[in-house]
């Protein structure tokens, strides 16, 4: 299947889209968030439904723990702030008032890493994904643009447990199917091939289907996997590719420690030891800068793939 992109759009929309959709739909689901409502795109939501939005400020672990509360009433709330006060500045709340009790709280995080941009390191969170999947029982949903957010925001709702939904800032080739159904935990073939897998996530995935372009006028079949769901992740579908390619290359907006490329690494040492590559970032804190510019220093882009998926196949050879 060829993915076209339909045009760039931010996900943090496709989030607000699909949280106002809820709202019309789910009269248990309700907004929280903390002092950054247009930075998330909910004022939709509060202007819709003003009984059912509680603007907490800026006190993120309050917020947590109000949103644990409204789940004991049925309710089912959605919280917003961007990635780094979601996860780092509120880690104690988190874990102890939603993920010990198994709470139904929906962490929903906009402008995360790199492309956060011009904001720099004190917000480019880069560690959100490790400390959120090692919560017991937490979700993580790492979308790769608009319609993937939309629709992973509309299909969390009826997830009964935590989960954390990340998303960004800048605008992205928007080139999933509109009205696509999403399905946590079942990674997505977008294209088959024999020689290399590529498993990426949230912005790498269409990095990875750039990469492809270049990589098959030089006779590599490259296959590339959305892995939207970093926990629970979707072994299967990940070990069947590599079990046809023999070696992988993942891809993530993430440290290189605690994220995507080590969940994967867990699976395929266990079930099929192979070489792998990572595309992450190398331990580091980012910096104030424009987002394309970013991902060019730190390597997390189509040439960046390119050259990994070369390596890797020497190592398979």
């Amino acid at each position: 299947m060829n993915y076209i992109n339909q045009g760039e759009k931010d996900t943090r929309s496709g989030f607000g889209d699909a949280l106002l959709f809820l709202g019309k739909t789910n009269p248990n689901v309700v907004g929280l968030c903390a002092d950054l409502t247009g930075s998330l795109k909910m004022n939709a939501f509060k202007k819709e439904f003003p009984d059912r939005f509680f603007q907490i400020g800026i006190a993120e672990a309050n917020m947590m723990g109000i949103a644990a509360g409204l789940t004991i009433g049925g309710k089912i709330p959605f919280t917003g702030t961007f990635a780094n006060f979601s996860t780092g500045r509120v880690y104690d709340q988190i874990r102890q008032s939603i993920a010990y009790s198994n709470k139904n709280v929906k962490i929903c995080a906009s402008h995360a890493g790199l492309t956060l941009g011009e904001d720099g390191a004190t917000h480019q969170i880069l560690e959100d994904i490790g400390l959120m999947k090692m919560l017991p029982g937490m979700v993580v949903i790492n979308p790769c643009d608009y319609n993937q957010t939309k629709a992973a925001t509309i299909a969390i709702a009826s997830h009964e447990g935590p989960v954390y939904l990340r998303f960004g800032r800048p605008k992205v080739p928007n080139f999933t199917p509109e009205n696509q159904s999403f399905k946590i935990g079942e990674a997505i073939v977008l294209k088959e091939g024999s020689d290399v897998t590529i498993a990426a996530t949230g912005h790498l995935v269409w990095e990875a289907l750039e990469a492809a372009k270049t990589l098959e006028n030089e006779n590599i079949s490259v296959e590339i996997i959305n892995v939207h769901t970093i926990k629970p992740l979707d072994e299967k579908t990940i070990l069947k590719s590599v079990h046809k390619t023999k070696c992988i290359v993942s891809a993530e907006e993430h440290n290189y420690l605690g994220g995507l490329g080590e969940s994967i690494a867990r699976v395929i040492t266990q079930n099929y030891p192979c070489p792998q590559e990572f595309i992450a970032t190398n331990d580091t804190f980012g910096e104030s800068g424009k987002p394309h510019e970013l991902m060019d220093k730190y390597q997390l882009n189509s040439v960046a793939i390119c050259n990994s998926v070369r390596k890797v196949l020497k190592r398979k050879s």
